[in-house]
């Protein structure tokens, strides 16, 4: 059985005329909406949890809200692919649980190749987690939606 938890960056601010992309800070909103979604998270995760991140600011600044430690990985920045996250994660050959901190498309698009929905790409709010689980019934694997949470409701 392996947990894959898909967690989109809080708000951030608008990117000024020029501005690195990269280099977008949350936004005051966005603290909150990480505080809160790491709140409730850490009720949740199990022990030995690997947390992965991409290395921009927003992003960063999300995963570092959760206090545990986490790997900043350039395959998560923004333009990332499907297949890059899977292999990062180990998907489905690793056990345990791995927490991905990344941006939309790349976030909505697993969880919709994953579900095996027709849309190309789920809507994924920012600050919200899906939790998806790999698991074997009848000597067939499934992934199951787990939960979605998002930091409004918390």
């Amino acid at each position: 059985m392996m947990d894959l938890i898909l967690w989109r960056h809080a708000e951030a601010e608008e990117a000024a005329d020029g501005m690195d992309d990269t280099a977008r800070a949350l936004t005051p909103k966005g603290e909150k909406q990480a505080a809160r979604m790491a709140a409730w998270l850490d009720r949740q995760l199990p022990e030995g949890l690997r947390v992965l991140s991409s290395p921009s600011r927003r992003t960063e600044q999300t995963a570092r809200a959760l206090g545990r430690k986490f790997k900043m990985r350039a395959e998560l920045l923004p333009g990332g692919s499907v297949e890059e996250l899977l292999e990062l994660a180990q998907w489905p050959r690793a056990r345990g649980a791995v927490l991905i901190v990344g941006h939309q498309p790349v976030l909505g698009q697993t969880i919709a190749q994953l579900l095996g929905l027709q849309a190309p790409e789920c809507a994924v709010r920012k600050g919200a987690v899906w939790w998806l689980r790999q698991r074997e019934r009848l000597d067939r694997c499934q992934t199951v939606l787990m939960t979605v949470q998002s930091p409004e409701f918390l």
